[in-house]
């Protein structure tokens, strides 16, 4: 007894140090660590997928990190406030997006410094920004177009073949200019036929 207790006790023991061990190696990798830096802050109007310690990155490199999110209760738009490496100047026209790490990654904030001559101090404001687009939304935007314009195509291709069906028949029915008179005509006779008694050839009156 005392012997299965000390072999559970020892599988316990090494589970939770290699759950240590990866648990580490992930927050490694993840690149999570403080990076420093001075605050600044940004206004967006969506922010999903957006989580604090997401990056915060210049032409694809990390530069900082999301620290802390919030609601500004006048236009109800999301605050993010994020540190950014104290050697990274930003000028002050610079815009921060929202952008997606491939089509089912997670997201970051994307900067593009701008050309202005003044610099954002700590715990300044990015006022040129530019929301986070929800996947779900953009793919049924595209369904509905794509139907919708299936369905003027359609509609287009029935008016057309009904239009050129009704002028067939209608040409159908028409005699056409200078062509011989019907059989059933009043007056008309069948060719070969005797003319009428009392009729004269070639309009002639009768003696």
């Amino acid at each position: 007894m005392m012997g299965k207790n000390l072999v559970e006790t020892i599988m316990g023991g090494f589970v939770l140090v290699v759950a240590a061990i990866f648990l580490s190696f992930a927050y490694l990798s993840a690149n999570l660590q403080p990076t420093g830096g001075y605050p600044i802050k940004a206004a967006f109007a969506s922010v999903d997928g957006l989580t604090p310690g997401s990056d915060v990155r210049i032409g694809g490199v990390k530069v900082g990190s999301v620290t802390q999110q919030s609601i500004d209760t006048k236009d109800y738009r999301a605050i993010v406030t994020m540190n950014v490496q104290p050697d990274v100047k930003l000028p002050s026209d610079s815009k921060a997006s929202i952008a997606s790490v491939g089509l089912l990654g997670g997201k970051y904030i994307k900067l593009e410094p701008g050309h202005a001559a003044t610099m954002l101090k700590p715990g300044g404001e990015i006022t040129n920004t530019e929301g986070a687009v929800v996947l779900e939304e953009l793919l049924g935007r595209i369904i509905f177009l794509a139907t919708q314009d299936q369905g003027t195509a359609q509609g287009g291709q029935g008016g057309g073949q009904g239009g050129g069906q009704g002028g067939s028949q209608g040409g159908a029915g028409a005699q056409p200019g200078g062509g011989a008179p019907s059989l059933n005509a009043p007056g008309a006779n069948p060719p070969g036929a005797a003319p009428a008694p009392g009729a004269q050839p070639n309009g002639g009156q009768p003696k």
